[in-house]
């Protein structure tokens, strides 16, 4: 696979296709904790975006929330049979999943804490957010084997994002520490999608859509969330009680069912 598209880390699973889309500086990985449970109802397919995991940066061109969207239907194309599949996207990954589904290219939505509808104040909260933990990544990188064998370091370097970071297994919080702190893609695409954009053609949408929001979300927290459910005729919000902003490891069991009751109907 080239340049200009995202890259499918992981299939499994048998029925209706479902794709899988993280979130700035996090990777495939961040699903692993749902798979079991949405494998036995799909054809699961975890991608990692332009310039994170294992996908190169784009070449050409920014990495605006149209160019990762235009990476993710070249990979889909590619892979021959996912012309309209079910897609789940976290934070920027939720954003993409609505700009597919916006172009026909989603047959429902579930967005996880979708980022792209912050106020001007909201915006630089985040980014502000990101930024700190971009540095800490960078630090830890060399020693992330060591600090995530451990339940408490491991706490330590992936919190504040998640409500139950012991959950994640040694191995994988390694990667992702790892992978936060030397993926390419993560200045410019910071730059050009939260700090430069906002949501656009939400009224487009006319998909199946459910807006998920984790009451312990410190990120994102509350007020994303039911502006993207009233933005999309239909849509409707969903609590995920005591998540935090990457909820897929807080209750793995909660989250597959939330995008399991979309998915499934």
């Amino acid at each position: 696979m080239g340049e200009g598209r995202a890259r499918t880390m992981h299939r499994g699973g048998r029925g209706e296709p479902l794709v899988l889309l993280h979130g700035l500086g996090l990777m495939w990985r961040c699903w692993k904790p749902l798979l079991l449970g949405l494998e036995a109802l799909h054809d699961v397919f975890a991608l990692d975006l332009p310039g994170f995991g294992e996908a190169p940066p784009l070449a050409d061109r920014p990495p605006t929330v149209a160019a990762l969207a235009d990476a993710v239907e070249a990979e889909l194309d590619g892979l021959g049979d996912l012309d309209k599949p079910n897609v789940a996207g976290n934070s920027l990954g939720g954003w993409i999943a609505l700009e597919l589904a916006r172009r026909g290219r989603a047959r429902t939505v579930v967005a996880l804490a979708p980022t792209g509808l912050e106020l001007p104040s909201e915006r630089a909260y985040v980014i502000s957010i990101n930024e700190a933990m971009r540095a800490r990544a960078r630090v830890a990188a060399p020693l992330a084997g060591v600090l995530a064998a451990n339940p408490v370091t491991r706490a330590s370097v992936l919190a504040p994002m998640r409500t139950r970071p012991w959950r994640v297994p040694a191995a994988d919080a390694a990667a992702e520490v790892r992978a936060f702190g030397r993926a390419p893609g993560f200045q410019p695409t910071l730059r050009w999608t939260v700090a430069a954009q906002r949501a656009v053609g939400l009224r487009d949408i006319g998909v199946p859509v459910r807006i998920c929001t984790g009451t312990r979300d410190v990120m994102l927290g509350g007020f994303t969330a039911p502006r993207f459910a009233a933005a999309i005729r239909g849509a409707e919000l969903h609590r995920l009680d005591g998540c935090g902003h990457v909820p897929m490891a807080d209750d793995p069991a909660g989250v597959a069912a939330a995008i399991a009751g979309v998915t499934a109907r």
